[in-house]
């Protein structure tokens, strides 16, 4: 059993919390870690790397000099890739590096990259996080006072919290994320997990599963309009 500490905004000490590490894995594979990160890295990747062949180089393709009685070595085109302003011998090309692990291995290790975080002691619970306006500053005195200031922290909430998201985008070292977004790139690239009772609550339900944007009605009467006019 892990007991967490539960702190105000203010960052005094309010209660504990109590969670049982088989809430999230049974254990931790690092292999497993290890390559859902690099699916994510390698699916960041542009792939828009391009250098030129010498078949892409413009300019006359007319031997340089006579092949022989010069006293000079051989000589072909100017695009060859031995002379200066030559195109590339192995030229490179725009390429897709994205791949996906299976949704099984995510999901696992998603809640593996959770437990890691509080075998580690690395997370901060909040009891909760409210803010008046959403100005920088309101955040930054939170973390001032649980002292995640000079960490690079990751700010995991309930659901999307656009005053908060506006409060915290202007500071480099804090990421935020909805529960349903967490990423085992995420928790295990930035070094302190922030999160209150109610987001943990809900992740140890199991994986939260994102909320369905609603249809405005005026685009359903639309559309059914326009399938009634199709009909007539």
């Amino acid at each position: 059993m892990i007991t967490l500490p539960i702190h105000d905004m203010s960052g005094a000490e309010v209660g504990t919390y109590d969670l049982d590490p088989a809430d999230f894995a049974s254990g931790i594979n690092k292999q497993l870690l290890h390559d859902v990160v690099v699916m994510y890295e390698a699916n960041m990747r542009q792939g828009s790397a391009k250098t030129k062949s010498r078949g892409e180089v413009r300019g006359s393709t007319r031997k340089l000099y006579r092949q022989k009685g010069t006293g000079r070595s051989r000589a072909g085109s100017r695009q060859t890739p031995v002379r200066r302003g030559g195109g590339h011998t192995f030229a490179k090309r725009p390429k897709d590096w994205s791949y996906r692990l299976p949704k099984k291995a995510i999901r696992q290790a998603t809640r593996q990259a959770l437990l890691s975080k509080f075998l580690d002691d690395e997370v901060t619970l909040l009891q909760e996080l409210t803010i008046a306006e959403p100005r920088t500053r309101h955040v930054a005195a939170m973390l001032e006072a649980v002292g995640l200031a000079e960490v690079s922290s990751l700010l995991a909430l309930s659901t999307h919290d656009a005053d908060i998201w506006r409060a915290a985008r202007n500071i480099s070292r804090l990421w935020v994320s909805p529960a349903a977004d967490l990423t085992v790139y995420k928790l295990l690239h930035q070094k302190q997990l922030l999160l209150t009772t109610g987001t943990l609550d809900l992740l140890r339900e199991g994986p939260p599963k994102p909320v369905p944007v609603p249809v405005p009605v005026a685009a359903e009467s639309a559309d059914e309009a326009s399938g009634e006019e199709e009909a007539a």
